[in-house]
């Protein structure tokens, strides 16, 4: 049986967690965790997530409409549910906008990969999804060309979204991410970011196998894809408005033309020449 009042209490230690790291100023952010079939427990709106308490808890049904709860749902509780629509095993989401993630989703940056060993295992590719006005239906639906194929996304001028088995699993991916694009914007005030490259990434990815994560890149699809090259979301990113101008892609990143997309191809190759005519001369 779901005990709902720890549920409840469990939403105000990650509520904490988020105001504490600084991924929800004032009243930002919402939380979820999906408790039966048809019931979604969700924070309240205008409401600081770092002072939540049980009973500020909300209800709402699958199609966001409030059913139990002294304070009004999340204006954005449509996002959380669509998501649980389209994901059996998700039984929380997260969205918050931590600040170094949410620079990349403000500048339409992809997150480079093949980096840290730990992101390209919990994370893999992340996607930015394409930018619409937060709250109703036409927000939520941004997120439906990656939910099954992440568990966290950027929401383009916004924020992010992460999801998983439970509140505080939600919770990590996110804070895994933002401290990644921290690292990246601390590298690349260093003067460059080193890849470890393909061969290394595909060992990683079959340490990913081994121990039960899943990732597109372990999939027959995408099994001559760049693994270092955001192949994943790549044809994504002209609807979204998403394009590399901080981050030099990575040096595998020219792909043979049997892979299949041509127009990336030629992105990569034009990314390639223009990074060595603005390399400095030695």
């Amino acid at each position: 049986m779901v005990n709902a009042h720890k549920i409840k209490q469990d939403i105000c230690e990650i509520g904490r967690r988020l105001y504490a790291k600084g991924f929800a100023a004032a009243n930002d952010g919402n939380i979820s965790v999906r408790i039966s079939e048809n019931e979604v427990l969700c924070t309240p709106t205008m409401h600081c997530k770092g002072f939540l308490k049980p009973e500020d808890i909300a209800t709402v049904d699958m199609t966001g409409k409030q059913i139990a709860g002294r304070k009004k749902r999340s204006s954005e509780a449509m996002l959380h549910v669509e998501i649980y629509k389209n994901r059996a095993d998700v039984k929380s989401v997260v969205h918050c906008h931590p600040p170094h993630a949410t620079a990349f989703a403000v500048a339409r940056e992809p997150i480079p990969q093949c980096v840290l060993p730990e992101v390209e295992v919990f994370l893999g590719d992340v996607p930015i999804a394409k930018y619409e006005t937060p709250g109703g239906q036409a927000f939520a639906d941004t997120i439906l060309p990656f939910v099954q194929k992440t568990n966290v996304i950027l929401l383009a001028n916004h924020g992010t979204v992460s999801y998983g088995e439970n509140v505080e699993r939600a919770y990590w991916w996110t804070e895994i991410l933002d401290a990644y694009c921290r690292i990246l914007l601390l590298a690349h005030q260093l003067g460059r970011v080193q890849y470890m490259g393909e061969q290394k990434e595909r060992e990683l990815l079959e340490l990913k196998k081994n121990w039960g994560y899943t990732d597109p890149r372990n999939t027959p699809e995408y099994q001559n894809c760049d693994v270092c090259a955001n192949d994943i979301f790549r044809q994504s990113w002209q609807e979204a408005s998403v394009e590399r101008r901080a981050f030099n892609p990575a040096p595998t990143a020219v792909r043979h033309p049997d892979a299949g997309d041509q127009e990336a191809l030629i992105q990569a190759i034009t990314d390639r020449v223009l990074e060595a005519m603005t390399r400095p001369a030695r």
